[in-house]
């Protein structure tokens, strides 16, 4: 007996229903865990920023780090890349859909030079002494034995205590496990002290101090709650300009 048409058409419908579903290639992350490289389409200075345009052979992404030589052509890679989304730029006068910024970037396999041999107001990773590379090293930091800071906090206790430490003076001895300079004029890390678990254990830091990953720190400053900077940077807690010795 030959199949019913009402019957095949209902059998065809089920069979497109529960078949897996795959995202297109523009669906997926443009850049796994910050990395991007490929071949320089596009290339400009503004304020103390170059931009390019990078060509991953997938789509094209925008990257911005601290000026450096580069030329249409060139084979660029960056890591620990910051995105940030729909991001205007007073100096070029135009919005971004989509831009990376970085303080770990090379050039044609070479760490990328400064474009202006004249030294700039704040060193950038191109700049700075070996060791002073961006963010996080290749290793994690040892996090065992730090001691709290004098009348201090640690960094699962000012996480947690959200309401208690909003907009007070806090101080934390952690070690820096992640490190970006000169992005939107500050330098930014991530300090831990082996205190709290996921969600808990980690505070992100602005401040004008140069350090490197695995550096020991005492961080002090006002925490801040609920900060928008626009453009994607919003973080639930924060400690902004704050006061970074390494000890």
């Amino acid at each position: 007996m030959k199949p019913q048409p009402m019957l095949c058409r209902l059998t065809l419908l089920l069979a497109l229903a529960v078949a897996p579903i795959q995202a297109a290639p523009d669906a997926a992350p443009d850049a796994a865990a910050g990395a991007i490289s490929g071949q320089v389409v596009e290339t400009m200075n503004a304020a103390s920023y170059t931009y390019v345009r990078i060509d991953t052979g997938a789509k094209k992404s925008w990257v911005a780090a601290p000026q450096f030589a580069v030329k249409v052509g060139d084979t660029v890679a960056i890591a620990d890349a910051m995105p940030m989304q729909n991001y205007q730029s007073k100096s070029l006068n135009r919005t971004f859909d989509l831009v990376y910024f970085t303080g770990n970037i090379s050039v044609n396999g070479a760490p990328a030079a400064p474009s202006n041999p004249t030294p700039a107001p704040a060193p950038t990773t191109a700049t700075l002494p070996p060791g002073h590379r961006a963010m996080s090293a290749k290793t994690a930091p040892d996090l065992t034995g730090i001691k709290r800071a004098e009348n201090g906090q640690t960094v699962e206790e000012v996480t947690t205590g959200k309401t208690k430490f909003a907009g007070k003076s806090v101080a934390i001895r952690a070690r820096v496990v992640k490190y970006n300079a000169q992005i939107l004029g500050k330098n930014w890390l991530h300090i831990r002290d082996g205190s709290g678990g996921p969600g808990t254990n980690d505070l992100t830091i602005t401040t004008a101090a140069t350090v490197k990953v695995g550096d020991l720190v005492l961080v002090t400053g006002k925490l801040g709650t609920d900060r928008d900077f626009g453009s994607g940077y919003k973080y639930p807690l924060i400690i902004e300009d704050a006061t970074v010795v390494v000890q």
